[in-house]
């Protein structure tokens, strides 16, 4: 597949995730959404894992690593996610995921020591908060904002940074493959939401063609493909080309949000996300080195790209890191994605090897 096509229905497929979250909820509890999410992307990867015949991770620490990653990458940001579009719309649950890298460069300077600071980037902070505060209308003292709703989709975007550093600090070098590192973490998702969910909502009553359909759409496409066809982007153009889609991630699902779904959108919205984007590509601009540039090689780019992922759609992110046990020092880079993504970042330095290899194309990065 050209790299342009995968480019865009990566777009696409992370963009419309919100939109498919919203008809979800429509006939189907959050919880119940969250797995069946899990489950399809699940079974998705578990279909990859055979394929490329992929031994499960060992050791019993690494399984209690993957349990808390799940946590953070899977299990608490779909959730909230899902809870959140109860009471808002759409667009703003995808523009408060792309807030993800903003969060994320925040933790950085507290909890990375060797990512140090910049003017541009404390400037693009800054500037990416005040787009947060323009989405929300602060000026108007958030008149008409549900801020249960909104304050679930923001803790969604923040659970992600969390989870990468944890990944970045727990998991490297664990002698595992990418694709089955994220894998298990997926499965390890799911099997928490299913403790759960019982505990939260009844069964359902039946099952509505549309909410059934999004929700599979959802895990099948935006947490199990996407993460095959981010790899193979990786690979094939570079982490710095990637970490592009996640800038049309919130595009795309306000434009989805308001022509599918007939979501209403006042002025500040769209400006403020706009805002929110310059701050977050400030936050990933980093100083110039004399080391070579990541470029398109195949290590460097499969051993940064994963973080390029965006948020929401982000949530099997760091886990490239883990498998490579590669440090290129530029963890809140990934948001986006996210993944937040971001999952979004430059290289500094490239991964081992035959694992990375093994795992780009088929592996993953909300």
């Amino acid at each position: 597949m050209d790299w342009r096509l995968r480019f865009g229905a990566l777009s696409l497929i992370w963009g419309f995730s919100f939109l498919l979250i919203k008809v979800g909820t429509e006939g189907y509890a959050p919880f119940q959404v969250t797995l069946g999410r899990l489950l399809s992307g699940t079974a998705v990867l578990a279909v990859a894992m055979a394929v490329r015949r992929e031994r499960l991770p060992r050791g019993a620490r690494t399984w209690g690593h993957l349990a808390v990653a799940a946590f953070f990458l899977n299990a608490l940001p779909f959730s909230l996610f899902a809870y959140a579009e109860l009471t808002i719309p759409s667009t703003l649950a995808g523009i408060c995921n792309a807030t993800s890298p903003l969060w994320g460069m925040a933790l950085s300077l507290v909890a990375l020591s060797e990512d140090r600071p910049t003017r541009r980037r404390v400037a693009g902070l800054g500037l990416g908060f005040l787009g947060v505060l323009t989405v929300l209308g602060a000026w108007q003292g958030f008149s008409g904002l549900d801020f249960t709703g909104t304050a679930m989709a923001l803790l969604a975007s923040l659970s992600y940074p969390i989870g990468w550093i944890y990944v970045r600090r727990t998991l490297a070098g664990s002698g595992s493959s990418t694709l089955a590192l994220t894998g298990s973490q997926l499965f390890l998702g799911t099997a928490q939401i299913a403790l759960v969910t019982p505990l939260f909502t009844s069964a359902p009553d039946g099952f509505p063609l549309l909410p059934t359909l999004a929700v599979v759409a959802l895990g099948a496409l935006g947490t199990g493909l996407a993460v095959l066809l981010q790899y193979g982007l990786v690979a094939e153009v570079g982490p710095t080309t990637a970490q592009m889609v996640t800038y049309f991630i919130p595009v795309i699902a306000t434009a989805a949000g308001v022509i599918v779904l007939g979501e209403q959108l006042s002025w500040n919205t769209p400006v403020g996300a706009l805002v929110v984007l310059a701050g977050a590509a400030l936050t990933q601009s980093r100083a110039r080195s004399g080391r070579p540039a990541a470029g398109r090689s195949h290590n460097a780019g499969a051993a940064t790209g994963v973080e390029t992922g965006a948020g929401e759609n982000a949530g099997t992110g760091a886990m490239e890191k883990a498998a490579t046990g590669t440090e290129t020092g530029a963890m809140e880079k990934a948001a986006t994605g996210t993944e937040t993504g971001a999952m979004e970042k430059a290289a500094t330095g490239a991964g081992t090897g035959a694992r990375t290899k093994a795992a780009t194309g088929a592996g993953d990065h909300p």
